[in-house]
């Protein structure tokens, strides 16, 4: 599903004009990136968690030149779905 399916389903359901959902789900992007790039957690209630992660400083290789590099440590944004969501899931999804 896309984001323009989102937008149409939304539509559909609510009868509300395309333009005027595009415009929400826009925002609320924009506003779930904002808090995570501020460094705040969002908290969706029976959907989820958007959370800023921190990855530890590791080291890698550079195959082509067959180095050992430094990776620092950093934040990276992550989606921890709620316990009803995954049940929902779990339930209803086929295991291919």
């Amino acid at each position: 599903m896309t984001k323009a399916d989102i937008v149409s389903k939304i539509s559909e359901k609510l009868g509300i004009e395309k333009g005027d959902v595009q415009a929400t789900v826009e925002t609320f992007m924009e506003e779930v990136k904002s808090s995570l790039e501020n460094g705040d957690n969002v908290y969706l209630r029976g959907f989820g968690s958007f959370i800023v992660k921190t990855r530890a400083e590791k080291t890698g290789r550079n195959i082509s030149k067959n180095t050992t590099i430094k990776i620092p440590a950093h934040n990276i944004p992550a989606f921890k779905p709620a316990k009803v969501f995954v049940e929902g899931v779990k339930s209803n999804v086929q295991v291919k």
